[in-house]
């Protein structure tokens, strides 16, 4: 009865990790931007600067913060 409670809480940790495992991958492939995308996102920002809900209403699907977020890992000050 011992070894079946401990099996339920592994299986409650390696779900969990999983779950930890799929939003980190949906986060990052969210950040690959296809190449017209690339381009909008660098003329809007030239254009309006760091307003990124304005950039974000241009592309479908993708949020201001997305987009702040990619243009942040792209074009990094502390390079």
């Amino acid at each position: 009865m011992a070894d079946l409670d401990c099996s339920s809480t592994s299986d409650k940790s390696f779900m969990d990790s999983s779950a930890a495992f799929e939003a980190n991958n949906e986060e990052t492939s969210k950040l690959e931007f296809s190449e017209d995308e690339e381009i909008l996102v660098t003329k809007m920002f030239n254009l309006v600067g760091e307003r990124w809900s304005l950039i974000a209403g241009r592309i479908p699907g993708r949020t201001a913060e997305e987009i702040e977020k990619y243009w942040n890992s792209r074009h990094s000050t502390s390079q």
